[in-house]
Parts: structure tokens; C-alpha cells; sequence
């Protein structure tokens, strides 16, 4: 690619990741080179194991193994303060055509850090670089930055009828 994107998928809806991943497997399976930064995971979930089956896919998780309900921890911030560094290098590096930020919209909610940081970490990269920012609260310096913005509405969720997240599907 001559020139790499912002893209954003928010909103309160189910699909962000799912739809980060998708277009990972897309660009994987085009011969290109993914990595996906996961802030605010540090959960088993099943696309961990996706760079066995992948080979250019690189997964990183930047969060503890517990949810955030309310306020992060210390912990946390270190977490999501590390993911951000990392992506810098990554972005940097020229050594990825895609590089998604999955959740790091909820980081910057969560006051981990700020969206001018991340915006300043964005400036940096290199423009061959495709970007993907997952998660609810996309902040709006974020959206005039981006080039492409969709937003996930929910309508309907089993989750509201008493359906656990599923190994495959939500994991």
C-alpha cells in the first residue's frame, strides 16, 4: 500500500473487534503483515492463538486478567501506558502494513491516557501504515482524525436475555 488509513469502529454495539479481526484475517491471507494491540485484555481469548494459524499475525495484550468495572488500577494504567509505547514502535517500524489499537478508544475513556497522546503517536507512524482504533467513546479529535469512522448500534443482544459471552463468538 502507498498510503495507510485511519479507521475506527465504535459505538455500543457488538462487532469492533469481530470486525478488526475480520479485516486482519482479510489483510493476513493478502500477505500482509497485522499486528493487533489489545488494551485493557489480558484475558484467555481465542483469537490468541490465531498467529499458529497465521503466520504475519502478531497479537499483543496490554491489560491484567480482570475487567475494569469502574476505575482502573495502577496496574491497568502501567498496562495501557505499555501498549502505547509499544504501538509507537510499531507504528514506526514500517514492519506492519496493519496495525490495529483494539480497545484503546475505552483506554482513553478510562483516563489510561489521552487522546492527544495517542494522536501524537498516530503523527508518528509511517504512512504506509494502516490503522484500526477499536472501542466504544471514540473521542472526537479521534473521528476528525480518522479517515474512516463506523459505528457499531446495538439493536438487539442475547446478552439482555441472559446469554453468556461464548467461547468463540464473544472469546
Amino acid at each position: 500500500m502507498s498510503k495507510g488509513y485511519i479507521q475506527i469502529y465504535t459505538g455500543n454495539g457488538k462487532g469492533k473487534t469481530t470486525a478488526a479481526l475480520g479485516l486482519s484475517l482479510r489483510a493476513v491471507c493478502a500477505g500482509r503483515k497485522v499486528f493487533f494491540g489489545q488494551f485493557l485484555k489480558g484475558m484467555n481469548y481465542s483469537e490468541l492463538d490465531a498467529g499458529k494459524y497465521l503466520p504475519g499475525f502478531d497479537l499483543q495484550q496490554f491489560g491484567t486478567d480482570s475487567f475494569i468495572f469502574e476505575k482502573p488500577g495502577q496496574e491497568d494504567i502501567d498496562a495501557a501506558m505499555g501498549g502505547l509505547e509499544r504501538a509507537e514502535e510499531v507504528l514506526a517500524s514500517g514492519e506492519y502494513d496493519i496495525v490495529v489499537l483494539d480497545e484503546v478508544n475505552l483506554a482513553i475513556h478510562y483516563g489510561m491516557f489521552t487522546a492527544a497522546e495517542l494522536i501524537e503517536v498516530l503523527d508518528k507512524r509511517d504512512q504506509k501504515v494502516e490503522v484500526v482504533l477499536t472501542g466504544r467513546y471514540a473521542e472526537i479529535s479521534l473521528i476528525e482524525k480518522a479517515d474512516l469512522v463506523t459505528e457499531m448500534k446495538e439493536i438487539k443482544h442475547y446478552y439482555n436475555g441472559g446469554v453468556m459471552a461464548r467461547e468463540g463468538i464473544e472469546f
